[in-house]
């Protein structure tokens, strides 16, 4: 089938709810599910922790990360310390970036592979500049902020890991069918997921999305850390980084001087965090 016919059937799967998820996204997913549960204790959390190993030796290395021990405490080295010491939402965090990580494990094109390798990468720097965004200027949850950063781009790693069944899927788009495609595929990965609605809603405001004059809002949060993020996407055709001209907005919420400080606090948050969480 042709590109048109192939972002169609992609298209039309997904408004079915037929998600095509890599096995080892259905295993997280699991997890992910039940540690949403508001009735999921500590016992339980530890528990689904061991029960995925990749999850559980993440787990351990963000306790030892800078982040968590900074101060240069005992080191970690079981997965009930561990989760004490990073909490449940972080918890959580690392569970939706293992998740959306697992994505590109199907892929065998090294094209491909490396397209996502750098979406990846673009969504470790959104996650990052998010936080610090969060803390010094919009007021948002910051844990919330990153959890919503790493899922963002999850109808692209999608995408891209369906391509290898579709030759050329994703090669240059002028027409934009890929944007079109991915939107309602993402739409309906993050329903999948059950991603919170908060962060669906501000997800789902990007592509059309106008940063305020006043950032308050989660999708403020994301616009501005997709804005200067320094590894643009891959999928650049269908980027949700807001345009450059959008900078002459932004000179009236900060001088030079904030935004170069906010740059290097998300840089060295991004090295913190690349540790465990996000690599």
């Amino acid at each position: 089938m042709n590109r048109l016919e192939a972002f169609g059937y992609i298209a039309a799967q997904a408004t079915r709810g037929e998600i095509s998820l890599p096995t080892s996204v259905n295993a997280v997913l699991r997890l992910q599910l039940a540690l949403d549960k508001s009735d999921c204790h500590l016992e339980d959390a530890i528990r689904l922790t061991l029960g995925e190993p990749q999850l559980a030796a993440r787990t351990v290395a963000l306790a030892n990360s800078a982040a968590f021990n900074g101060g240069g405490g005992a080191a970690i080295t079981n997965v009930r310390a561990a989760v004490n010491r990073i909490g449940y939402r972080n918890l959580q965090t690392l569970v939706a970036s293992l998740l959306v990580r697992q994505f590109g494990a199907r892929i065998t094109d090294p094209t491909l592979r490396a397209k996502a390798e750098q979406l990846w990468q673009h969504t470790a720097h959104v996650a990052a500049l998010a936080q610090v965004f969060a803390r010094r200027m919009t007021g948002v949850n910051p844990d919330t902020a990153v959890f919503a950063a790493i899922v963002h781009e999850v109808g692209g790693f999608y995408l891209l890991s369906r391509a290898d069944e579709f030759p050329g899927l994703l090669d240059a788009d002028p027409e934009n069918w890929a944007t079109l495609c991915e939107e309602v595929v993402s739409r309906e990965v993050i329903r999948k997921l059950a991603v919170p609605e908060e962060v669906a809603t501000a997800i789902a405001g990007l592509r059309a999305g106008m940063l305020s004059m006043s950032p308050t809002s989660l999708l403020d949060t994301l616009l501005l850390a997709n804005q200067y993020a320094p590894v643009p996407s891959p999928l650049d055709n269908r980027s949700v980084n807001t345009p450059r001209d959008a900078e002459s907005t932004t000179d009236l919420m900060f001088d030079e001087g904030v935004l170069a400080t906010i740059q290097v606090e998300a840089e060295d948050a991004y090295r913190t965090m690349s540790a465990a969480l996000l690599v």
